[in-house]
């Protein structure tokens, strides 16, 4: 069953807005949030992650029914691709080094805001790109 195409981008959005706060204040547990987030996503698809509950439940209700779709499997391995990013952040802010949180979480950053700008998906890209050269080493 295909997602409402608006709700990654909102996640996006808000995982934007975190990130900056992280890369600003230089906060391991902001990190850890949003590393949680990541997690869920990954596991449960992006409509069970923390922003795309908040998304449904009170977001969409109030900007009308869908109008696109996308299928839920690149976002699902997109939210996998920023939780990687968001791990080695994580290591890098509290065991160190901190460039490499400061690297894990502006990669991640730059990711999510592309997203949330341009709707332009790297971890949907991937997840595209992966299932291609399967099918052709099939």
């Amino acid at each position: 069953m295909n997602i409402d195409a608006r709700g990654p981008r909102f996640g996006a959005a808000v995982t934007t807005v975190i990130l900056a706060a992280v890369l600003i204040t230089g906060s391991a547990w902001l990190l850890a949030w949003q590393t949680l987030a990541f997690a869920l996503g990954a596991a449960g698809g992006v409509g069970r992650s923390p922003y795309g509950l908040f998304f449904r439940g009170v977001v969409r209700p109030r900007i009308g029914p869908p109008t696109e779709f996308e299928a839920p499997e690149p976002p699902r391995f997109a939210q996998a691709v920023g939780l990687a990013f968001a791990v080695i952040g994580l290591v890098g802010y509290t065991v160190g080094p901190e460039w490499l949180g400061l690297t894990a979480a502006g990669a991640a950053l730059a990711a999510a805001f592309l997203n949330a700008a341009f709707g332009y998906c790297l971890g949907c890209e991937m997840y595209l790109l992966v299932r291609r050269v399967a099918v052709r080493a099939e």
